[in-house]
């Protein structure tokens, strides 16, 4: 059983020659560059080279931590519910190819393909990524305007669950990328797939990102409690609204349901888990001192109370190839 951070992605730019492109809106440049400077990279990083220091990043952080490997996230350009390019939007794209050739270079990368199940092409893709090694496919539907629940995907989510390969879709508000249709960060848009035998796991626990965003979590504790192979990930749960959502995750009839993820490079705080009382003072300061910012999400849900099996659960549900 490995310990493994399942939500972590990937972040290239078009000077990387990789196919990625990042697209740093003015709402999100602010954002941006706070993520930079957390992982150690200047500034200029957004216009400049980026792909290759981000990955030396990344792999120096998993290697100098208490994990043994990560799960590195493709990600999807936005369609249209006919499954055509819409151009100018979206924030970032990761393609499938980039995260599956660092799974084969890299053993702390676990390569998680992403798919916009309307794409002409979306079998064809699933069976290029089945076939370069994916353990997972990721979405998220409220950015990519993905409707999960469309019966006409119910083919896409059957080679899914005949595969083996899990789903992780973002549940809950968003503030790093452009939300196209916040009606799908609700958990419930995951029904059809779950019906068709997907194992699905919610980022973020459906939690509220901001003021403004509905928080889904009641929603999908009634979910798990109707579809057994439904999970949630615990990433970027140690921030100011996400947080409130830290103490139930921990009562003991969902820990079982609870997978550890850091949402990196999305910046990790160990002030709101101590607000919410969930770890000493002490506990606070000592994590954050921690200058690794997988370690620091890692050991800030270690104190936080979430036991060793959280860290390692998701071994069990990944497709290993």
């Amino acid at each position: 059983m490995q310990r493994i951070d399942m939500h972590v992605h990937l972040v290239g730019n078009a000077q990387g020659g990789h196919g990625c492109w990042l697209r740093a809106s003015a709402g999100k440049r602010l954002l941006y560059r706070l993520m930079l400077q957390q992982i150690g990279l200047p500034l200029t990083a957004l216009q400049g080279p980026l792909d290759e220091p981000y990955v030396d990043r990344l792999l120096h952080f998993i290697r100098t931590s208490s994990l043994d490997a990560v799960v590195l996230l493709a990600q999807e350009e936005v369609y249209d519910d006919d499954g055509r390019l819409m151009p100018g939007r979206g924030n970032a794209h990761v393609p499938d190819a980039r995260v599956l050739a660092l799974g084969r270079q890299h053993p702390e990368f676990l390569p998680a393909i992403s798919i916009h199940p309307a794409r002409p092409d979306a079998m064809e893709a699933l069976e290029r990524g089945l076939a370069g090694g994916a353990v997972m496919m990721k979405c998220l539907p409220n950015c990519q305007n993905i409707d999960c629940s469309q019966p006409r995907f119910k083919p896409f989510w059957t080679a899914m669950a005949r595969a083996g390969l899990p789903l992780l879709a973002h549940t809950g508000g968003e503030r790093t990328l452009e939300v196209l249709r916040p009606e799908f960060s609700d958990p419930r848009i995951l029904r059809l797939p779950l019906e068709c035998g997907v194992t699905c796991i919610a980022a973020h626990a459906a939690s509220a990102s901001g003021a403004t965003d509905r928080d889904y979590f009641p929603e999908l504790v009634d979910m798990m409690w109707q579809y057994p192979q439904l999970y949630a990930d615990l990433s970027a749960l140690n921030l100011p609204y996400r947080s409130r959502v830290l103490r139930g995750c921990l009562k003991p009839e969902l820990l079982l349901r609870m997978l550890h993820g850091s949402d990196y490079p999305v910046p990790t705080q160990s002030l709101w888990p101590w607000l919410r009382g969930l770890m000493s003072y002490r506990a606070m300061l000592e994590c954050a001192q921690i200058g690794n910012p997988i370690e620091r999400d890692y050991r800030l849900k270690v104190a936080a109370g979430f036991p060793p099996e959280t860290f390692t659960r998701v071994t069990n549900l990944l497709r290993w190839p």
